[in-house]
């Protein structure tokens, strides 16, 4: 079996290609503005983020745990490794009358190079209502394993879809 060619979206003005995206990822301080609904409830809405970019992902936005609602975030069962960012633990994102279970995650310790994501937590965006950044909603990386956030800003193709694990 031939091995899939992966034909890359050239960017247009103001765009970026996730192939551009290095590897390992590059944390980039960011001042996009994100909202994250759920249950009918706002329960973060900040400028104070930081994106994490990797070859063929969309970015992967981490907010400051001080900028979830009271009460919107309760410790998960289950751990994950990055072979990057070190050991993840999860978090269930809580709303009125809605638990989504194990939604969040964040790096209690991060390995080096990534200390800027200390106290910070990324969600699955398609686990949410609606998430936006700077008022445009987002679109959930395909698949369920991967947390991308792709907006019009960024082209792919992206890691996630079917008969993408190889690459």
């Amino acid at each position: 079996m031939k091995p899939h060619r992966i034909t890359r979206a050239l960017p247009g003005p103001g765009q970026e290609s996730v192939w551009d995206y290095p590897r390992p990822p590059l944390v980039e301080k960011s001042s996009d503005r994100v909202v994250v609904t759920i249950g009918g409830v706002v329960i973060a809405d900040t400028i104070d983020t930081v994106r994490v970019l990797e070859t063929s992902h969309p970015p992967v936005y981490y907010l400051p745990r001080a900028a979830f609602r009271a009460g919107s975030l309760e410790p998960a069962p289950g751990r994950s490794y990055c072979e990057f960012k070190g050991e993840a633990s999860y978090l269930s994102v809580v709303a009125p009358g809605r638990i989504e279970k194990s939604a969040a995650w964040y790096y209690a310790a991060p390995t080096r190079g990534f200390e800027e994501l200390v106290e910070r937590i990324a969600l699955y965006p398609g686990r949410m209502d609606r998430c936006t950044v700077n008022g445009e909603r987002v679109e959930p990386q395909p698949g369920d394993f991967y947390g991308g956030w792709i907006t019009s800003r960024v082209v792919g193709p992206f890691k996630g879809a079917p008969g993408s694990l190889g690459w």
